[in-house]
């Protein structure tokens, strides 16, 4: 991919340079585990096969820090990946005004570093629907394994963005949402999104990169290998061999 991708042009679109387009408080570590847990219960994906995952995020004006935290992260997950096969990632975000972009696939973690690093927070309202649609999309056009996202707020109608979910559910596409921080909305909503893909809601506390970093090579390890990929991770990283030991 070469440069930042163009904007769109409305509706639901999301655009590339290819083309437009009440629940008790737990502690983080059961949370994490809890996610692990999801995972795992998953079908695993076909051997050899090469995983893609979406990469979503919210770069609103308040996310500056957690943008740049996830931009140092993300090289993990392509080195999750790296053991198990390859991995392809494609980066979704929106902020500002109706700007909701994406990417094209990569597979190279220093590329995409590159292009985060050039990318500002701007003031703006949520616009998970449109990450849910392309998420859809892409994993009609080309295959999808799973979608990461990460935010701290929900702006949309949650009827909406449940029927988008239901439709991700229906294409075995899980959604991952790690929240920063405690907003009752927002995590009714990531509960409710997580469920109906068959995936997994996660809190993580505000700049907490241990955090965010276990979660984010758990999301990888699956896109890559599926439930096998998390049952090795477990037994190799003494984290996860903590939080597999919470699960009954």
């Amino acid at each position: 991919m070469s440069g930042e991708p163009t904007k769109p042009r409305g509706g639901d679109a999301v655009s590339t340079k290819a083309g437009d387009l009440p629940q008790a408080k737990t502690s983080a570590a059961e949370d994490i585990a809890a996610f692990v847990a999801k995972a795992r219960a998953m079908s695993p994906h076909a051997p050899g096969a090469k995983g893609r995952l979406i990469f979503a995020l919210d770069a609103t004006l308040s996310r500056q820090p957690t943008w740049d935290m996830a931009c140092a992260l993300q090289a993990d997950m392509f080195r999750e990946a790296a053991a198990l096969g390859s991995l392809d990632i494609r980066l979704v975000y929106y902020r500002g005004y109706n700007e909701c972009r994406a990417t094209g696939w990569i597979s190279d973690s220093g590329k995409l570093a590159t292009l985060m690093s050039k990318i500002d927070c701007r003031g703006g309202d949520t616009q998970i629907g449109k990450v849910l649609t392309e998420a859809r999309r892409e994993a009609v056009a080309s295959g999808v394994r799973a979608v990461v996202f990460i935010g701290d707020a929900m702006e949309e109608r949650v009827d909406e963005l449940c029927a988008k979910a239901g439709e991700l559910g229906m294409l075995k596409v899980p959604v991952f949402l790690f929240q920063e921080g405690h907003d009752a909305v927002a995590e009714q909503a990531f509960r409710e999104i997580a469920r109906l893909t068959g995936g997994a809601w996660c809190r993580f506390d505000p700049g907490a990169a241990a955090q965010l970093r276990e979660l984010l090579r758990a999301a990888a390890a699956y896109a890559a290998g599926g439930r096998e990929a998390l049952l090795r991770l477990a037994g190799t990283t003494r984290g996860a061999a903590q939080l597999i030991g919470q699960m009954k």
